[in-house]
């Protein structure tokens, strides 16, 4: 069964220096039928205005992932950790018992577009840390590239959930397959472009849920990025 969640019907946080897309409820945009989807608590959709961002703040008990599309975003922590993260680069913060970090768009004059993506750790009170990978684009075209994991994979960040977070490019008429294990559950979130998944069109922004699929084929539209999250 795949349930698909509109780009259209997310939530909407729009400030001066920030428009933000909620696919699950977060901060003020409260909505009980979409709490998340198992361990996967946010997907923000972020578009963040030149020299902007997020001043420091506080987090923990989550895993924080940053998949960047556009842009470049300046990150600081309390662990001492400073990074600017580009397309193609993808962040992993565990929070564990507290961390704190700011996260500003470094250019003066470009917009940063990013996805956010928490997911809930296996165990709370974990020690902080932060992971960070460039993965090439060639890795991800035509075929899913594994992200992050929970389980140890040297080409991956490291997870503390059992959860395998993919990517994938697709040009218009290539296609990906993913088999996923009996009794796991897939949520497929296109970041770009426009999709077919298993005879359902999807479009940029759009999420679905799969569960008892026995394959999920992803098939380009037109030239697009999607994220893959397979779960317990």
């Amino acid at each position: 069964m795949i349930e698909i969640r509109p780009a259209a019907e997310r939530g909407h946080t729009h400030l001066d220096w920030l428009d933000s897309r909620h696919t699950f409820s977060f901060d003020q945009y409260y909505d009980p039928r979409h709490m998340g989807f198992g361990v996967l608590r946010v997907i923000n959709d972020d578009r963040v205005a030149p020299g902007a961002g997020f001043p420091r703040h506080h987090h923990r008990d989550m895993e924080i992932v940053t998949y960047m599309m556009e842009g470049a975003l300046e990150h600081r922590d309390s662990l001492g950790s400073g990074s600017l993260i580009r397309p193609g680069e993808v962040q992993r913060m565990s929070a564990g018992a507290g961390i704190m970090h700011s996260e500003f768009n470094a250019s003066k004059t470009e917009p940063a577009h990013l996805l956010q993506i928490w997911i809930r750790p296996r165990r709370t009170g974990l020690d902080p840390s932060y992971e960070q990978r460039f993965f090439a684009p060639e890795r991800l075209q035509g075929r899913l590239c594994l992200l992050a994991s929970g389980r140890a994979a040297a080409d991956a960040l490291r997870i503390e959930q059992d959860i395998e977070i993919y990517g994938v490019r697709l040009d218009a008429g290539q296609s990906a397959a993913h088999r996923p294990a009996t009794g796991r559950h897939v949520w497929v979130q296109v970041a770009r472009g426009s999709i077919d998944l298993n005879g359902r069109a999807l479009e940029a922004g759009d999420g679905a849920a799969a569960g008892g699929e026995v394959e999920l084929l992803l098939g380009g539209l037109t030239s697009s990025e999607v994220i893959l999250f397979d779960m317990n």
